[in-house]
This record gives structure tokens, C-alpha cells and sequence, in this order.
């Protein structure tokens, strides 16, 4: 697949930090799989990843208070 960012680059499967604040908090999600250009670095997710941190979302904003860190894997 060519990257829709910088039209010459291949995407490759690979891993990102997802990072958001909802409602002063900070929450930081790791290892959240995604497609990453090979030739400008661009990362993209698939609607089936970010549905899941949608999800993951909607539960933490019930019980974060500041700062919340996790594992993709661990929470999906």
C-alpha cells in the first residue's frame, strides 16, 4: 500500500505510542499497532484499532484522574 501522506513511501506494519488528553487528563497508550511509512515516517491506524481505543477510551475516562499509561495488547 502507498502512503497516502507522502505518495511514494510503502506502508509497513509496525507499533505506535498513542497519546490524547480527555478531560485533564493524560492518558498514553503503547504498542498500538499501526501502518507506518517506510519513506516519510507517517503512521496510520485501521478503523479496527481505532474503534478498540474508542472503547478503551470510554473505560478509562470512568476511573483516570491525571496521568493513565497501558498496553494495547493488555487492554484490547
Amino acid at each position: 500500500m502507498v502512503c497516502m501522506s507522502c505518495k511514494y513511501g510503502e506502508m509497513q506494519e509496525s507499533v505506535t505510542t498513542y497519546f490524547t488528553q480527555l478531560n485533564n487528563c493524560y492518558i498514553i497508550i503503547e504498542n498500538v499497532p499501526c501502518l507506518k511509512c517506510d519513506q516519510c515516517g507517517e503512521e496510520f491506524l485501521i478503523s479496527s484499532v481505532a474503534e478498540k481505543i474508542d472503547g478503551i477510551l470510554d473505560n478509562i475516562e470512568k476511573i483516570a484522574s491525571k496521568i493513565f499509561i497501558l498496553d494495547y495488547d493488555k487492554a484490547a
